[in-house]
Formats: C-alpha cells, structure tokens, sequence
C-alpha cells in the first residue's frame, strides 16, 4: 500500500531527526583521544566506573608501568633462587608472600594487586569528577576536576598522556623488591655453602 504524503513526509521527519540526535549522541559519547590528557583521563574515570582497574595501567606513566614490570621480574627471579637454595620453612614463607607478584601476566596484574591493596583504586573512584580544567606546558599535563583535586599527567614516548600520581609509590615498591633480590640471593648463596 503506497505512502500517502503526508505520511512520506512524517516518515522523513521522524528519520531526519533519529539520524540527527543519534549523530549528537556518537559525537556527545566519543571520548577525545588518549593523546590529550583529557582522554586519557576519560577514559581512567570510565573504566573505574566499569569496575576495570586493570586497563588503567595503560594510562599510567612510562616510569610508573617500566616499575611495574620490574617488580614483577624481581620477585620472579627471587622465587626461582628461593625455591633452588631455601630450606623449609623460610622457603614457603617467602614463596607465599612473592607468590602474586612473581606469577603475574605482566605489570598490569602487579599494578591491580597493588593499587587494590594499597587503596590507589579507591582513592581514584572518590576523587575523579568532572573537568574544570587542563593545563599543558611541555611534556606535563594537569587536570583540575570539578571538585578542585588536580592530577598530573605526562606524555608517554609512545604518545598517550600517563597519570603520574602513584609512580613515586610502584618506584619505591620496585626499589624494594631490587633489594629484596640482593638479599636474597645472599642468602641463597650462604645455604648452598652450608650444605
């Protein structure tokens, strides 16, 4: 049965404006790219909204996730050593306690275990608001939210802004398993004389 015009001309109508409100929705929901600090901002509310802590290591600084993966291969390598050298009961004890770290996929799964025990997760869902405002000078980057909490970015080698806010701590948490290695491997050496 053919369309009468008026009918034609609703049917255009009611098409013209899903068309228009659905562009205004995509290009309203678009996040701006990663390579501004707003994006990658953005997206680290989002996807602690989502209950997604492990994607926001992508959005961390270099220095931050490089700490990451070395925690990660430092209790590794102390594992292996504990577990040729140790005698029980010091070798479970300290199998257990690296256990986490040094079976890890990779620095996101040690940045989740640390930022879900030391709290930086939590801290993040109740700070992070909406923007007021960015600063960019140089390589750094600071974002102002609407509740007046500034966080810090850099630019990462490969372009995307990462948040500076917990790498003092994933450093100094990489400096210690560095010297826990050392001590370690000490020890190690000491049993094996022993024997």
């Amino acid at each position: 049965m053919p369309l009468s015009r008026r009918q034609a001309l609703a049917a255009g109508l009611a098409l013209f404006t899903l068309g228009g409100g659905g562009y205004i929705f995509w290009s309203a929901s678009r996040f701006p790219p990663d390579t501004t600090p707003e994006g990658a901002y953005l997206r680290i509310a989002f996807n602690l909204s989502q209950g997604d802590a492990r994607t926001c290591f992508h959005y961390l600084e270099d220095s931050a996730q490089h700490a990451a993966y070395s925690i990660r291969d430092y209790r590794k390598k102390a594992s292996e050593r504990i577990t040729q050298a140790y005698p029980e009961p010091e070798r479970t004890r300290l199998l257990d306690a690296y256990r986490t770290h040094a079976t890890a996929e990779d620095g996101a799964d040690v940045w989740v275990d640390l930022a879900t025990k030391k709290g930086f997760v939590t801290r993040l869902r109740r700070d992070l608001s909406g923007m007021a405002k960015v600063e960019i000078v140089g390589e750094r980057a600071t974002v102002e939210t609407a509740r007046g909490t500034r966080y810090g970015f850099r630019k990462r080698e490969n372009g995307i802004w990462g948040l500076t806010l917990f790498t003092a701590d994933l450093v100094a948490e990489s400096e210690r398993a560095a010297r826990d290695w050392d001590i370690v491997e000490r020890a190690a050496k000491d049993y094996e004389r022993g024997r």
